[in-house]
């Protein structure tokens, strides 16, 4: 790891080659899935590239990198139980598939609906809808394209958004 810090890409490549299996079996004590074993031997390699300027070489490298290591896994076990990994997995069995035309007259209806209440905006809000939601344009250009300032074109889609809310019965704020 010296080596490497001192610039010469070889020994930091044989490095990185040579840890990766002990990376593996640490990884393996955590983890039971191959997928999180490599995950976490991924985050590790890159902690380890980003981090590799603080090494310092008076020191042993085996307990620094199993500290990297040990840290990343846990990373990985709070992220799993954030994310909710207590979820089985879908198989084929479980898909649906609704036919084409099953939702269409209820998506009509909701696009006139919404076709219908931004057409009863202001003409400034309308417009801010139209240019930045409708047409995708960037703030700037939507802003040169109004002839309003980016901060009032932001008032107004603000605005706008709160207003069609109200008029699509979505008070709460969530769309």
């Amino acid at each position: 790891m010296a080596r490497a810090q001192d610039g010469d890409a070889a020994a930091y490549r044989r490095l990185l080659e040579e840890i990766v299996p002990y990376l593996r079996a640490l990884a393996a004590r955590h983890h039971r899935d191959e997928c999180d074993i490599e995950d976490t031997v991924q985050d590790v390699l890159l902690t380890l590239h980003a981090t590799r300027h603080a090494y310092d070489p008076a020191r042993p490298f085996a307990p620094w990198l199993v500290a990297i290591a040990r840290r990343r896994a846990i990373d990985r076990l709070r992220q799993q139980r954030r994310a909710g990994r207590t979820d089985a997995a879908l198989r084929a069995e479980h898909e649906t598939f609704a036919p084409a035309q099953a939702n269409l007259e209820r998506a009509e209806l909701e696009q006139n609906a919404v076709r219908d209440a931004v057409e009863r905006l202001p003409p400034g809000q309308r417009k801010a809808v139209t240019l930045l939601k409708l047409r995708e344009m960037p703030l700037k250009q939507a802003a040169e394209a109004s002839g309003m300032s980016i901060a009032a074109l932001k008032v107004a889609m603000h605005r706008a958004l709160r207003n069609l809310r109200k008029m699509l019965g979505r008070e709460s704020g969530t769309t």
